[in-house]
């Protein structure tokens, strides 16, 4: 499985290269990782169309213990591949702030004899062993020598370890293809020092190249790289929404539909065996036990769907199993599991499977949270069902709205239906569209079927339902711009 790549270094035998690769770092387990170096011969993405010049295996807990390592590179069958070292360094990166700067020049000096330069600045902070490591490289901006470069964004710990007095080396070359760029000039800061400048009182820098200092007598500089903005922000975590007091709401929608068979029966989905359990039960203890820590009331809705009610008997896509409808609360997951019990007897199984009103239901709830303007709240459906969505563009279209909400669905599919139409709202594949061919704006749909699972710990079960939650949530309060 290949992670990442780095970019390619043109025309060089000793790369730095500035692409940093993030991997999650789990003590308990062997993460096997190999590095593998080409030659870019073409511009295609296969790796076999280039040439193949070594590759050095080892363990991240290899790396991380000794914080840097440099190993020969070798060929597939363990021979040296020629005389290529690699050389790889580690670094945690619990520090989460990043640092936006936005950089321009002027008057840089003119290197290409027909026409101006093609002017590109590289960052560089001091390595441990004291040479210059290179952290950033900007675009390319052709023929000017006023360039402004797009804004960018670099983890505070890459530019200067996280220590904004650190001196960083900025350094300006005109670009070739060729990859012999030629050099404008050069200058020391630090990161305290950039951050003083204003959008109204730019920090002007002089670009100095040391050669020509040395030969000119009336030399000033070789142009003036000119530090727009600078801004340090944190990049927050889902711990870190969770510290800052955000509660995760937690509500279970139930399938009673006629397909689950006669909860008296045995063969039912709704049977509970003389263990006290069913597939429904255990998905609401899998996923419930773990989210009841992050919720500080732990008062959780719980709501069936599908079923004839007394004591008219009509049918309700949304009904508080409790039979409150003013108060559809229970206390825990213990409550929720006592609860659905005491109500299979009183209800008439029916139909049709219809997810929208459950779906809209939370998204209320969901949409006045984003009132108080603060990541105070997000919502976690668990919809429970054993079968076939029958109201499918409805749900398209209410996951659709909801995915602007502070809320996630996760689906557990239970019995063994054919759950095509669950993949589909699962937006992994493919972006959801609702029948009016709006886009979701974010996948907030996970579907899980339960069989998978029948034989597994239940932890995986959990694990696997609730992969993609803590992302789902930073990545709404991000896209809100709502800090913890």
């Amino acid at each position: 499985l290949q992670l990442d790549r780095t970019e390619t270094a043109v025309n060089n035998l000793n790369p730095a290269f500035a692409k940093k690769f993030i991997i999650d770092y789990h003590f308990e387990e062997v993460q096997k990782l190999k590095f593998a170096l080409f030659d870019q011969d073409k511009s295609s993405m296969q790796l076999y169309e280039h040439d193949f010049l070594g590759e050095f295996s080892c363990t991240l807990g290899m790396i991380v213990s000794s914080k840097k390592i440099t190993r020969s590179l070798l060929l597939g069958n363990g021979k040296p591949a020629g005389k290529g070292m690699i050389t790889i360094a580690a670094q945690e990166l619990s520090d989460n702030r990043v640092i936006t700067l936005s950089v321009a020049g002027r008057k840089l000096d003119k290197k290409d004899l027909f026409g101006k330069s093609d002017p590109f600045l590289e960052f560089y902070k001091p390595g441990d062993d004291g040479k210059w490591m290179l952290v950033h490289r900007t675009e390319v901006i052709k023929y000017t020598l006023d360039p402004v470069w797009k804004p960018f964004t670099v983890p505070l710990v890459s530019l200067c370890d996280g220590d904004v007095e650190k001196l960083i080396k900025v350094t300006c070359y005109d670009y070739d293809s060729d990859g012999g760029h030629d050099f404008i000039g050069e200058f020391q800061t630090s990161v305290a020092r950039m951050c003083e400048a204003q959008d109204a009182f730019p920090l002007e820098l002089e670009c100095i190249n040391p050669k020509k200092q040395k030969k000119k007598k009336n030399y000033k500089n070789s142009g003036i790289i000119i530090i727009k903005s600078c801004k340090i922000t944190r990049d927050f975590s889902f711990l870190d929404y969770i510290l800052g007091g955000c509660q995760l709401m937690f509500t279970v929608g139930i399938d009673f539909t006629a397909s689950n068979g006669n909860p008296r029966d045995p063969s039912s989905l709704h049977y509970i065996n003389p263990m006290g359990t069913n597939e429904y039960l255990s998905a609401i203890w899998a996923v419930g036990q773990i989210i009841q820590d992050y919720d500080s009331d732990k008062m959780f809705p719980a709501l069936g769907f599908g079923a004839q009610l007394p004591p008219d008997w009509k049918v309700s896509h949304e009904f508080a199993i409790n039979f409150n409808p003013t108060n559809p609360f229970c206390s825990g997951v213990e409550g929720i599991v006592q609860a659905y019990s005491a109500c299979l007897p009183h209800i008439r199984f029916y139909g049709p499977t219809n997810f929208s009103p459950i779906v809209n239901h939370v998204a209320r709830f969901a949409a006045q949270a984003t009132q108080q303007e603060a990541a105070s709240q997000y919502f976690i459906l668990l919809i429970i069902t054993d079968g076939v969505i029958s109201d499918m563009d409805e749900t398209r279209h209410a996951v659709v709205q909801a995915s602007k909400l502070p809320m996630s669905i996760i689906i557990v599919g239970v019995g063994n239906a054919a759950f095509a139409a669950m993949e589909f709202l699962d937006g992994d594949s493919r972006v959801l569209r609702s029948y009016t061919g709006e886009e979701a704006v974010r996948d907030i749909v996970q579907f899980v079927p339960f069989r998978d699972f029948r034989n597994a710990p239940k932890e995986t079960l959990a694990k696997a339902v609730l992969a993609e939650l803590p992302q789902q949530v930073v990545q709404y309060f991000k896209h809100r711009n709502l800090p913890p």
